[in-house]
C-alpha cells in the first residue's frame, strides 16, 4: 500500500492544509483508525477523494491525529505539501 503519512497533535478546530499535485484521497483520522487503515480493515475518517487543492481538514477534537495521502491503488509518486492552521 503506497501512502504518505504525517502526525499531528491539534487542538478543536486546528486545521491542516494539504496541497497536492495530483488527485488523491486525502483523510484525516485518529489513531484507532489510522491503525485499522493500516491494516487495511473498515475505518472512520474526515475527507475523502481530493479533486481540487488545497485541501483544509479541521480538527474535530483534542489530540493525536493523522492525516493519510493514498493514490488510491494507482502506482504513482505522491507528493504533498502539509501546514497546519492553528485556530485563531
Amino acid at each position: 500500500m503506497n501512502f504518505l503519512h504525517y502526525k499531528f497533535k491539534l487542538h478543536a478546530g486546528d486545521a491542516i492544509k494539504v496541497t497536492l499535485d495530483h488527485q488523491a484521497n486525502v483523510r484525516l483520522m485518529d489513531d484507532a483508525n489510522y491503525a485499522l487503515f493500516k491494516a487495511q480493515a473498515k475505518f472512520k475518517f474526515i475527507g475523502g477523494h481530493a479533486l481540487k487543492s488545497p485541501v483544509v481538514l479541521e480538527a474535530p477534537a483534542d489530540g493525536h491525529w493523522n492525516i493519510v495521502v493514498d493514490a488510491e491503488g494507482h502506482e504513482r509518486e505522491l507528493h504533498a505539501v502539509v501546514e497546519v492552521l492553528k485556530k485563531g
